[in-house]
């Protein structure tokens, strides 16, 4: 519950060419707030060819006002976004716990903070939004021009589709943000334009902060409009897009790389073609299996509830809490295979694994060395394929961008092509046995509906039309061939059996 004096927030107006209404701007601001909180109120100028600077002093020394008020001035005109992260880097640096933003051009009502801040002392928010369309028809009867009231709703209909999310108002200037959300978005490598607004909403989204939405008037005065529409709009959709496609893996912009830690690094992916719905259908019953790099230990656990597996686990991660398995060893493969007791299995994993490694070559030459006592056991191998179409397409445009998942996730030391990738397992000592395509996993990345589906299904008919262009990983199951040394062995033993029999007869 923010209730507290002792919260402190911050009233930031960044201001352009507004001389002529700042004094009105600060008047406005509700005494009442210093009931609450300790109020400040922080004014950039953005380089303005008029008197703002002059007329904010003005109104700083005829103290006209309550709170406390400081004037900055920016020597060079930083653009809308970039006003703001100055005013976001001072809340920072000072301490403040809230930091409201309100145009200097009275767009806004600065009447209605009290009501934005209610949303934190409720506990519910980590950003407050101002929404001129959650009153049917407030937009249009306050003055907002059709076409833009048009192009508002066009905008955000597009941008809710595209975030799966349900914000009533994307372009609202009117904001509230807990200033702990902003120290954990990057906002500052934003747009110095303003598409900003568009861009730090979609970092709070990233980042699963909590965003309320509070319905506000709308004002139309005879401020001048200084934004672009339709370039806005371009870089409003293109942020969005940008965004998406990065959430799915295909690009990678660091303004977006914000989402919280966390120890799930894998999804099981049993219920779609997956290389883990492969091998949950290829390992048999009862089998004693090794699960190389287990990533929470999902895929064992299946093993052992659905096909009643002895399972052993390996990975640099611990398991998840719900999740047991027969055994596991807490070991970074890039360390090696000492101490886990690799021959006494039947089946190996090594699932989305490989592209993790430094040396995947040394560490399958050791893998095989292992199993030198046991030719018989299989492993089952999966990889990303750097050759799928969506890269070779992205490389096209100069785009070859490491992300935090997809082909390039930016944990990935190597990359293989279908024939690159079985050379390397041949090459260590093992006969490749089956070799699939495996499509994109479009009901990870958009939901378990009709569309993935769809997707799926055609993505794994151009598999058959070609396998190295237009699958997303690789598929392949393996045996060790035998060693010369285990094969000599054979031939001493089977010889002196020989022998034997021939002394006896």
């Amino acid at each position: 519950m923010l209730t507290d004096n002792n919260q402190r927030l911050l009233i930031f107006v960044p201001a352009y060419h507004a001389e002529s209404t700042i004094a009105s701007v600060i008047s406005r601001i509700p005494e009442s707030l210093l009931d609450h909180y300790e109020v400040t109120v922080l004014i950039i100028d953005d380089c303005s060819a008029d008197s703002t600077f002059e007329k904010s002093h003005e109104v700083a020394r005829l103290d006209c006002t309550p709170f406390p008020i400081r004037v900055l001035y920016n020597p060079v005109n930083q653009g809308y976004g970039g006003n703001q992260k100055i005013g976001y880097r001072y809340a920072i640096e000072n301490g403040y716990h809230l930091v409201a933003l309100i145009h200097g051009d009275g767009q806004y009502a600065p009447e209605r903070l009290p009501e934005m801040l209610t949303a934190f002392e409720e506990g519910s928010a980590e950003a407050v939004f101002g929404s001129r369309m959650m009153t049917p028809g407030g937009a249009l009867r306050g003055g907002m021009p059709m076409y833009k009231f048009i192009g508002n709703k066009i905008l955000t209909w597009i941008q809710n589709r595209l975030l799966h999310s349900k914000l009533s108002e994307f372009h609202s200037g009117y904001r509230i943000y807990s200033v702990a959300a902003l120290k954990t978005i990057p906002f500052e490598r934003n747009s110095n334009d303003f598409h900003f607004d568009t861009e730090i909403i979609i970092q709070l989204m990233i980042a699963k902060k909590k965003i309320v939405e509070r319905p506000i008037p709308t004002y139309y005065g005879d401020e001048i409009c200084r934004v672009n529409g339709i370039a806005y709009a371009a870089n409003v959709v293109l942020a969005t897009l940008k965004s998406r496609l990065q959430g799915l893996g295909i690009l990678y912009d660091r303004r977006y790389d914000c989402a919280p830690d966390s120890l799930d690094h894998y999804t099981p992916k049993f219920d779609y073609t997956s290389p883990h719905s492969l091998a949950l259908a290829r390992v048999p019953a009862g089998s004693r299996v090794l699960d190389l790099g287990c990533a929470g230990g999902y895929m064992g656990a299946a093993l052992i509830e659905r096909k009643a597996c002895t399972v052993t686990g390996v990975d640099a991660f611990p398991l998840k809490d719900d999740v047991a398995l027969d055994e596991f060893y807490h070991l970074d493969l890039n360390e090696g295979l000492a101490g886990i007791p690799v021959p006494r299995h039947d089946t190996i994993l090594c699932l989305d694994v490989i592209e993790h490694l430094a040396s995947p070559e040394c560490f399958l030459e050791q893998l095989y060395q292992s199993l030198e006592r046991n030719p018989g056991v299989e492993l089952v191998i999966s990889t990303a394929n750097i050759a799928f179409i969506v890269q070779r397409i992205m490389l096209m445009f100069g785009q070859f961008n490491y992300g935090k998942r997809g082909i390039l996730d930016i944990t990935h030391t190597r990359l293989f092509t279908f024939a690159t990738f079985t050379n390397c397992i041949q090459q260590a000592g093992f006969r490749i046995g089956e070799v699939k395509g495996v499509p994109a996993p479009f009901p990870l990345a958009l939901g378990d509906n009709w569309l993935s589906r769809t997707l799926l299904a055609i993505n794994t008919a151009l598999i058959r039309v070609s396998r190295s262009l237009f699958s997303y990983q690789i598929y392949v199951t393996a045996k060790p061939v035998p060693t010369v040394r285990f094969l000599l062995e054979t031939t001493l033993k089977a010889s002196e059996e020989r022998a034997s029999a021939l002394i006896a007869a």
